[in-house]
């Protein structure tokens, strides 16, 4: 619930990322994840877990879906709620436990690189809790630095907090054993600004 790096780094983050997406894959994925949950048959709020400074959670919003975005930062919370003084942002973590929803379910759930900051070890726990408060039906979207080593989980030099690379087969293979089944994933090569590793979206339904 403690994110002092990037509490301290929120201003120049939001300086850094003027908008939601870095690429045009990035913008085209959460289009894609929003049309599958207002295609879906499943009600609830979706949830934006580490929303940062809300960019995607009004992207979201603006595309018509009832969503939440939480973040452990409190500073960066305190932009998105400047910035987006209609949305609802709350402080909590990947784990969820601190989110109300009033009894509501969880339609759909789209981490974008926020679960790398989850130790690998915790990441069973945080995947089961979200299975558990989601319906047969729902949608989640997951994106992280990945690596090329089959199977490995790798930690890599954030800037900004300890942060883990995952090989999208393994992700895939978390999701699975969790409750998730995949319905496709993209991965891009490195690129230039902060693109430095490959890039994995895996989005999935929960079974």
């Amino acid at each position: 619930m403690h994110q002092p790096g990037y509490d301290a780094l929120a201003d120049l983050y939001a300086d850094m990322f003027p908008a939601s997406s870095t690429t045009p894959l990035e913008r085209h994925v959460v289009a894609a994840f929003a049309e599958l949950v207002l295609d879906s048959a499943v009600g609830g709020v979706v949830v934006d877990v580490g929303c940062g400074i809300g960019h995607v959670t009004a992207d979201l919003a603006h595309r018509g879906l009832d969503v939440i975005g939480v973040d452990p930062s409190r500073e960066m919370l305190a932009i998105a709620r400047s910035t987006y003084p209609g949305l609802r942002f709350d402080h909590d973590d990947a784990f969820l436990e601190a989110t109300d929803l009033g009894g509501r379910g969880i339609a759909a759930i789209i981490a974008r690189y926020s679960l790398i900051h989850v130790p690998p070890t915790d990441i069973p726990d945080v995947l089961a809790g979200w299975a558990a408060r989601t319906v047969p039906g729902a949608v989640l979207a997951v994106a992280a630095q990945a690596t090329d080593e089959a199977g490995e989980v790798a930690e890599f030099d954030h800037a900004v907090a300890r942060a883990w690379r995952w090989h999208p087969d393994r992700l895939a293979g978390a999701l699975a054993t969790a409750g998730f089944d995949e319905m496709w994933r993209t991965i891009s090569r490195p690129g230039p600004g902060f693109h430095r590793f490959p890039e994995v979206h895996v989005v999935a339904r929960r079974r």
